[in-house]
């Protein structure tokens, strides 16, 4: 096995990294490892398409969300026939946790990287108008706009380094009183189109967020399909009754259930779809993977079945 190690070394030093490898290796041995460093210029799709070039087989992407993003960016768009692992660095680290892969224990990540088995997992495309002309971006996790949107533009840079994903917490007063309800319309695999109102539309591949809370509880990221969420809750009461879908009868209650049924009340809404279109009247605060990436007055947003093989599960070696 030729691995490839892929690290954002504005997230920790190599030394650190060197270590817990070789303490996972002590388990599994491997004898080919060579290092490609990310840069601000190139945050991982060109030194990920540099390793494949000199042979590598895996990809151990250490680093944040933006590092995981983009390394799968290029893996996705290239079809290449190589694993990747994950060594989780940044202050989200969403994927990661959507694939229960261990946070803030580095040789236990490299263990999972090494030793682990890989699974087929989907990759999102979001084509996004920009006053500039289109973008295209992968995103393993979610897209969309409102308040998770204003969050992540409204959280201080250097509080987020201290006080990690707690940092958010902060920012969310802020973020609250700059998410309006807005009209926009969604237009869903080939249906008509809808007018739809809210705050915040969120486009997932998985479902977990900061702090653990499964925001969308169904999007699963090897089903290939995608599952969106409409908020649109004003004022102390329907808020409360957000929370109260959310944690419970989305949650803890259908856990003691067995109940596969989501619940949608008139605040909070549920749907699912293989490719999604959404038009906003005045451009909005757009986020993708947990990173605000500018304004946008619409986006369309497609899945790329099973685009990824990523380790996430200790491989059975009895």
């Amino acid at each position: 096995m030729r691995a490839a190690i892929v690290w954002n070394p504005s997230k920790i030093d190599q030394e650190t990294l060197e270590a817990g490898l070789a303490q996972a290796m002590e388990e599994t041995p491997i004898e080919d490892v060579r290092w490609w460093e990310t840069t601000e210029e190139d945050p991982g799709q060109g030194v990920a398409e540099a390793a494949i070039a000199a042979g590598a087989e895996l990809l151990i992407v250490a680093g944040g969300d933006g590092t995981v993003r983009a390394v799968a960016e290029h893996l996705a768009g290239t079809s290449a026939d190589v694993d990747m692992a994950i060594i989780p660095l940044g202050t989200g680290n969403l994927f990661a946790r959507n694939l229960d892969i261990p946070i803030n224990d580095v040789p236990a990540a490299f263990e999972l990287a090494l030793a682990g088995e890989p699974r087929p997992f989907d990759v999102g495309w979001v084509e996004v108008e920009r006053e500039g002309g289109p973008e295209r971006h992968a995103f393993v996790v979610m897209v969309g706009f409102g308040l998770d949107a204003h969050m992540l533009a409204e959280t201080d840079d250097d509080l987020k380094d201290k006080a990690g994903w707690l940092a958010y917490v902060e920012s969310l007063g802020r973020a609250w009183s700059a998410s309006d309800v807005i009209p926009f319309t969604i237009t869903t695999d080939d249906a008509a189109a809808q007018n739809r109102e809210g705050h915040t539309f969120l486009v997932a591949n998985c479902g977990t967020i900061q702090g653990g809370m499964r925001l969308v509880p169904d999007a699963d990221p090897s089903d290939g399909e995608l599952d969106y969420l409409v908020l649109s809750a004003e004022g102390v009461v329907q808020w409360l009754g957000t929370l109260k879908t959310m944690m419970w009868d989305n949650g803890l209650k259908r856990l003691v259930q067995t109940s596969d049924e989501l619940t949608n009340t008139d605040s909070t809404q549920h749907g699912r779809a293989s490719k999604v279109a959404v038009t906003l009247p005045e451009a909005h605060a757009f986020e993708i993977d947990g990173e605000e990436v500018g304004d946008t007055r619409a986006f369309t947003v497609t899945i790329q079945p099973s685009a990824l093989r990523v380790r996430s599960l200790i491989a059975d070696t009895r």
